[in-house]
């Protein structure tokens, strides 16, 4: 352990001294050579945010967590500490001001994310009945709900006759995405529940068939399905992007994509895309049953923690909800 603190403090301290060393050489500090040498995006704020960070001063420690309204003053004063010109430079603080407004509009993100997440569905709230009715609305628009209380809610996925106990575990984060996908991509949104509730047949070898009579065949034939709980998934998706946001692994997708501060949209759209991927990833699996849920999920979260690594990565899905998003 103390080799390993002593080990710690002593590239650190060599840092220093190779960022000391590189300033006097270029004539640059440390900002100035991330904005001048690395492209936009991820690759550029990331490497910001952790020079803001790491510094010795606490201004630019602070300024990750500034006020949107006083990222504008805390360039000018990070410019003035650094004794940069912004006449010479104009476009050193244009691109601090898109970094800064990415790192700080990802926290508020978080913030946001967090207070759905930690308001309880209410069924006295009529905001909220609100919001589940339309849920039911889109996805099974050619069936009325008979009533608030109805088995009916489990063709859309939810364990018992009310979905308000389904909600427990995301709050109202979970309901919020669940409308937002079977609104913004409805066509998708439909399909993936119709998927969801067809079994899918699956090939039985000879030696199978001679053990089983033919009802215990048909039977056998068809317990592999594609089935599982939509809106039980998308809740369980909702806490995949939700744990991937908190983790800071959405920062590399989040700053490739959103030009200033990532917004809740942008976090709704990217579970657009995981609910996706993951029915996409569950048929490809080929699972026995829904009891193997869990291994599927954990497999595809890897899959997915991998490709956010990618400084590059852009989790970009080409469908209806994600219109306005992209390139903005």
């Amino acid at each position: 352990m103390l080799i390993q603190v002593c080990l710690y403090f002593y590239c650190k301290f060599l840092w220093r001294c190779l960022k000391f060393v590189m300033r006097k050489l270029t004539g640059r500090c440390e900002l100035q050579r991330i904005c001048y040498n690395t492209k936009p995006g991820a690759s550029r704020t990331m490497k910001i945010e952790t020079s803001l960070r790491e510094s010795k001063s606490k201004l630019l420690q602070t300024s990750v967590s500034v006020h949107p309204d006083a990222i504008e003053k805390t360039i000018e004063d990070i410019m003035e500490l650094k004794k940069i010109n912004p006449d010479i430079n104009p476009q050193l603080g244009i691109s601090l001001q898109a970094c800064l407004l990415q790192i700080v509009g990802y926290r508020n993100l978080i913030a946001d994310v967090e207070k759905l997440r930690r308001e309880p569905y209410d069924s006295d709230n009529p905001q909220h009945e609100e919001m589940l009715l339309k849920l039911w609305k889109f996805l099974k628009p050619n069936t009325p709900l008979e009533s608030r209380i109805s088995k009916q809610w489990c063709e859309i996925g939810f364990q018992g006759d009310d979905p308000k106990t389904d909600f427990r575990g995301m709050g109202l984060l979970g309901l919020y995405n669940l409308q937002y996908f079977a609104e913004r991509d409805a066509t998708a949104a439909q399909q993936v529940l119709s998927d969801s509730l067809h079994p899918k047949c699956r090939d039985i070898t000879k030696e199978e068939i001679s053990k089983f009579s033919k009802a215990e065949w048909e039977k056998k034939r068809m317990d592999k399905a594609i089935g599982y709980s939509f809106a039980i998934v998308g809740i369980n998706i909702t806490d995949l992007a939700y744990n991937l946001l908190v983790s800071g692994a959405l920062k590399t997708h989040f700053y490739n994509i959103a030009p200033e501060a990532p917004t809740l949209s942008h976090f709704q759209q990217t579970f657009c895309y995981l609910m996706h991927e993951f029915h996409k990833f569950w048929i490809e699996e080929d699972p026995m049953d829904i009891m193997e849920f869990n291994r599927v999920r954990e497999k595809f979260r890897k899959r997915i923690i991998k490709q956010l690594q990618n400084p590059d990565m852009a989790l970009c899905p080409h469908f209806a909800a994600s219109e306005g998003l992209i390139n903005m």
